[in-house]
């Protein structure tokens, strides 16, 4: 069937195993969400939030309301998060955000990961000067959407900043962030705008960029790819240069 098919084949079975991981990855957010603070998104803002990034990915309908009741069962126990932070090859900092029911095996497979790829584990905290905490809010700019009146009226709810990326498949993006502890001023604030929030996050931003020639960075995403097959791993963040 010739090259062109083997390159989409190998494409599609990627995709499928992205969309598989993050169905986990939210399956947990979910989870957690709901053993914080109940089963319904009205009066639970985590959990509205998770639901948000789960319809942001197509995530099935009938496996969210499975995670919702299966969070619902008191005799099912909760996920502890953790946060690991090391050295890549080459002096790129990375801090891996967990969330496990096995805090012995995930720190053994975190270490083994940056041991295989000449990398180091460090201690918490010890990459609070290279990343910085904050609340990201993606959605779609819509047509007739005025971004700098947005911008102006979302100051008071805590916006930092609301600029327009490419996502994976080149459509615009709008982002709009803010400090750490403006998440839900910042959330309700767009919500009651009737904007619809492709994604919700928490995310780790870097203060400055480590630079490393395209072998180096070779190096780094075998560390990258390991970690974020890891089942346990909820979002791994560097430094590296793009």
């Amino acid at each position: 069937m010739g090259r062109a098919f083997e390159f989409r084949k190998e494409r599609k079975f990627k995709r499928w195993a992205k969309m598989a991981v993050q169905f986990t990855r939210i399956g947990k957010d979910i989870v957690m969400a709901v053993k914080e603070s109940g089963p319904h998104p009205e009066t639970n803002s985590r959990l509205r939030t998770a639901m948000q990034n789960a319809k942001a990915v197509n995530m099935p309908k009938d496996r969210v309301e499975a995670a919702i009741k299966r969070a619902s069962d008191k005799s099912m126990a909760n996920y502890e998060e953790i946060v690991y932070e090391g050295y890549a090859p080459h002096g790129v900092a990375v801090l891996i955000e967990t969330a496990t029911d096995n805090t012995n095996r995930t720190v053994a497979n975190v270490r083994s990961y940056f041991n295989k790829t000449d990398g180091s584990l460090g201690k918490t905290g010890s990459l609070d000067f290279v990343f910085n905490r904050k609340s990201v809010f993606r959605f779609v700019p819509t047509e007739g959407l005025d971004l700098e009146e947005l911008e102006f009226e979302l100051i008071d709810a805590g916006l930092e900043e609301l600029y327009v990326e490419a996502d994976e498949e080149g459509n615009d993006i709008a982002v709009a962030q803010g400090a750490f502890e403006n998440f839900g001023s910042l959330q309700k604030a767009l919500e009651e705008k009737g904007i619809e929030l492709k994604s919700s996050k928490l995310e780790r931003i870097a203060l400055s960029h480590h630079e490393v020639t395209e072998e180096q960075a070779a190096d780094v995403l075998k560390l990258i790819d390991k970690l974020e097959e890891d089942d346990d791993v909820q979002a791994v963040y560097h430094n590296m240069a793009e």
